[in-house]
């Protein structure tokens, strides 16, 4: 018999999720738990594994569509059926063009039909060149496609509904190839500049899919800035008591823990967030516009915007209030690295009342961060070097950075956030009052 697998819902809020990869193909054998697809949704990237052993029939999505919670997006011809079956399973699997007797024995096989997708319309490309809209092609065939420079538009399929499969390309890559190497030599290009990247010869743009991560992040960051109003303000910290203690606990941490945990500013920026808090509680909220109410949180969940290869994420630190600043540390070194390898969990990402963003290692005076909605501020930091400063009537070099917020004006007002951030700027340059629990 054909199992169905729907798209589950993976977590709440969770409505829809892009299909990233395949671990399968169609006509391919599937054991029960195998790895299946990787599907990512707004939160973070998931890996869903086969629920029965089988012969893949049909994948219902290709890499890069969008499914739906409840949309069937894989069938598969679980094991067990007759040895009859089995072969026409295959068969129909492999969209053999050949062997009258061996169709008409897959017809009988009753499988899911696929998933409807929308016919192959051509439109205007750059340069002259077509592409196309959607082309029906198996992932296999598409994965092809991309490592051979081939435009589906222009791949006649040989399967049903002409769905395009890897011979066919295959055949289309070798035609094209035949009929270049027949016409007469182009002229010799020009010598191209150095600073031009090099690529092949006569294209004079490349096309990246805007799609995975990259367009996670691209959605949200257009929802928030068309919900809330933003606006930031920014602030000068002295560091030069912090500069001093932070090397000294970092010398520390790393002989306790055998150097697998480092201690970085970051730790004493949160602990200051969360203790000026206590005197402006709006800045850990968010907005419940459905109720009109204001929501004050009496968790501290310190999201920490992390930069991936993907893009940047923000895994959180749940009741970092209740963390100190060794378990800070470790929790921070922790969510980076399963960050970077792309293992953060649901429960890694969610819950988050206020946002972090340091880009201190990479340079700049100030940033403008985007509110990570439905939060209502986040705080940017960056580096801290010593600068010349005036400090009672005589220049004297400290160790100086400034801190940006950017705020929901639709909850948080220009003194509120002004005086938050006074408020921070004040613990971290004395620090000490910090250790003491002040």
């Amino acid at each position: 018999m054909v199992y169905e697998f729907k798209l589950p819902d993976i977590g709440e809020g969770v409505h829809e999720g892009e299909i990233a990869k395949w671990h399968v193909e169609e006509g391919q054998p599937v054991t029960e738990d195998d790895p299946m697809v990787e599907v990512m949704t707004d939160k973070v990237t998931v890996v869903i594994t086969a629920p029965v052993s089988g012969i893949v029939a049909a994948l219902m999505f290709s890499e890069g569509d969008v499914a739906h919670v409840g949309d069937v997006i894989i069938s598969i011809n679980e094991q067990g059926q007759s040895a009859a079956n089995t072969a026409a399973t295959t068969a129909t699997a492999a969209e053999p063009a050949e062997a009258p007797a061996k169709q008409a024995c897959a017809a009988e096989q009753t499988v899911a039909a696929p998933r409807p997708h929308p016919q192959p319309v051509a439109v205007a490309g750059s340069a002259g060149t077509t592409t196309t809209a959607k082309s029906l092609a198996a992932p296999a065939a598409r994965k092809l496609a991309r490592d051979l420079q081939v435009d589906l538009a222009q791949v006649p399929g040989s399967g049903p509904r002409g769905r395009i499969r890897k011979p066919d390309v295959e055949a289309f890559a070798q035609t094209a190839h035949t009929a270049q190497t027949a016409q007469p030599a182009a002229p010799a290009a020009k010598s191209a500049s150095p600073n031009r990247r090099q690529g092949t010869p006569g294209v004079t743009e490349e096309r990246i899919p805007y799609r995975g991560m990259r367009r996670k992040i691209g959605d949200h960051l257009v929802a928030a800035k068309h919900t809330a109003p933003h606006f930031t303000y920014v602030e000068e910290a002295d560091f030069t008591q912090l500069v001093a203690i932070r090397r000294d606990l970092d010398a520390e941490a790393r002989a306790m823990t055998d150097g697998q945990v480092k201690v970085t500013y970051l730790p004493f920026i949160i602990k200051a967030v969360i203790a000026a808090m206590a005197q402006y509680p709006v800045l850990n909220s968010s907005l419940d516009e459905a109720g009109s109410e204001i929501v004050l949180k009496y968790d501290y969940n310190s999201g920490v915007a992390v930069a991936t290869d993907q893009g940047l994420v923000v895994p959180v630190i749940h009741h970092a209030d209740q963390l100190n600043l060794l378990q800070l540390s470790e929790a921070i070194g922790t969510l980076s690295q399963k960050a970077r390898a792309n293992q953060l969990t649901l429960d890694d990402v969610q819950g988050g009342t206020f946002t972090l963003t340091s880009i201190g290692s990479i340079g700049g005076i100030f940033s403008a961060p985007i509110v990570n909605v439905p939060e209502v501020a986040i705080m940017g930091i960056q580096k801290i070097e010593p600068r010349p400063v005036v400090v009672d009537n005589e220049i004297v070099i400290r160790d100086r950075s400034y801190l940006s917020i950017s705020c929901d004006h639709r909850v948080v007002d220009g003194a509120e956030a002004a005086l938050f951030m006074k408020a921070v700027v004040e613990i971290l340059e004395h620090p000490a009052r910090m250790l003491l629990g002040c």
